[in-house]
């Protein structure tokens, strides 16, 4: 029989019954393949599950030393299906690759992997991580725990809901125009993107692309900080892979350094924010100042994000997508065929104009962080939405160009390189979750993790999830 009562834990707990003996993997596999049971059938978060070769893999670690079984100790994870997982159906979200099997894993699972995390289950995307709901033609649609009539938001929304309704401690997701943030946002969890080069990924047909990043999710910062140290470090198939940090991620969160000085914006001043969004998010970010620091409205210029971001995302689905619409384009949904023909928009021209202005956007943000340690927002300009609905297509009565424009809040800060994380903020009067974005300095994840640390338990929602879906 299952212990149940583990479900409830958080995955630093967890992890430090591994290291006392007093749980073993497979007591958590038993006690998550129990609540997927209960849970799955209400929001679909993990529809492809490995149990089976979960443990086995845990089997062969528990009969290592405890030393040689890597930083998880044969923690489960679950990962997005956008990451191969070897001899595990990966679909991407796609009817194009509905039966595929890969052979090999991704960078990233092979690093969990060898961190000592057992790979459970797939969690459920959109259609190639494009969008900001998460449903596809394949999986289905995932439900937010919190409402079941309402969007996880996407595309790791499989992963957020998974974390929120007790079937994952620990879920790798992935991030463009803010597909680790906003789930976080939606599902009252803690989503964080990385540096580009953080987290090693591929092997990828575009190895130089920063705009794509791996992460961790998870309930907690803490849990965060512990999933992150298992997957960061160099791999000579990634060449922007950056060296791991001497100081851990964990120590960096016990370390519990304070910023000096911290800026809040409502809006980024590049899109529009529901009220009552921008209004938790400003009363949970200055609760900075019950810990004695100061909070100023201010954020760098972001007059042309849309432009560039727009340009950009357009050239990286050209790139990666053009063959498949070639082949496959009655088996593409039609937000990914926009998104692939709108860079024939595009001249030489245009894009050398665009990587020039993101060279002085990104040039803008340092000078911002010259002053401040950290700068805060809204994750998302909306919250929970219905789930019906593709996608937002107006906020505070404007009406957005395209299906990802509503996704601004977090897009700007990926143009920046920026780390940035989404943590829980609040609830509105309908009882949905609000996310709160921190966003830190140039490869500032070890400082961004322990302010939010810092910062967690003065917003006080840490504890909301996990919980049983309505």
């Amino acid at each position: 029989m299952s212990d149940t009562s583990l479900i409830w834990k958080n995955a630093t707990e967890i992890r430090d019954l591994l290291v006392k003996d007093e749980v073993t993997p497979l007591d958590l596999l038993d006690a998550l393949e129990a609540r997927v049971t209960e849970v799955e059938p209400k929001i679909n978060a993990l529809p492809t599950l490995c149990f089976e070769r979960a443990r086995d893999n845990a089997k062969a670690l528990m009969e290592k030393p405890a030393g040689d079984r890597g930083l998880l100790m044969g923690m489960p994870v679950a990962i997005k299906d956008l990451e191969e997982v070897k001899g595990v159906r990966t679909t991407f979200g796609s009817p194009i690759f509905a039966d595929h099997i890969p052979d090999k894993s991704d960078i990233v699972v092979e690093t969990l992997e060898k961190n000592g995390g057992v790979v459970y289950a797939k969690a459920n995307t959109p259609e190639f991580g494009a969008g900001g709901n998460t449903f596809n033609e394949v999986l289905g649609t995932t439900l937010n725990p919190w409402n079941q009539e309402r969007s996880v938001a996407g595309s790791s929304g499989g992963s957020a809901a998974a974390l929120a309704s007790g079937t994952a401690w620990l879920a790798q997701g992935s991030d463009t125009g803010g597909s680790l943030r906003n789930p976080a946002s939606f599902c009252s969890i803690v989503g964080m993107r990385p540096s580009p080069g953080r987290v090693a990924r591929g092997p990828s047909g575009t190895p130089f692309a920063n705009l794509p990043v791996a992460g961790p999710m998870a309930r907690t910062v803490s849990d965060v900080a512990l999933m992150l140290d298992a997957m960061v470090g160099e791999h000579p198939r990634d060449p922007i892979s950056l060296a791991r940090p001497s100081e851990s991620f964990v120590d960096a969160v016990k370390a519990a350094r304070l910023p000096k000085r911290v800026a809040f914006s409502r809006d980024l001043g590049c899109t529009p924010v529901d009220p009552e969004v921008a209004k938790i998010c400003e009363t949970a970010a200055l609760k900075f100042e019950s810990l004695g620091v100061k909070v100023e409205e201010a954020h760098p210029d972001f007059h042309d994000v849309q432009d560039i971001f727009q340009a950009l995302r357009a050239e990286a689905f050209y790139m990666t997508k053009h063959k498949l619409l070639a082949e496959h384009r009655d088996k593409l949904k039609p937000e990914v065929v926009w998104n692939i023909e709108k860079a024939l928009d595009y001249s030489i021209k245009d894009f050398t104009r665009v990587e020039l202005a993101r060279g002085a956007y990104i040039q803008r943000a340092v000078d911002f962080f010259e002053t401040y340690d950290l700068l805060l927002s809204p994750a998302t300009c909306v919250g929970p939405y219905p789930v019906e609905q593709r996608y937002v297509e107006q906020c505070d009565g404007h009406k957005f160009d395209n299906y990802v424009e509503w996704l601004t809040m977090a897009y700007a800060i990926t143009l920046t390189t920026f780390p940035a994380l989404s943590m829980p903020a609040g609830f509105t009067s309908e009882g949905l979750p609000v996310g709160l974005q921190v966003v830190g300095g140039p490869r500032g994840e070890a400082a961004l993790l322990s302010a939010a640390a810092l910062l967690e338990p003065e917003i006080g929602h840490a504890g909301a999830v996990p919980i049983d879906p309505i």
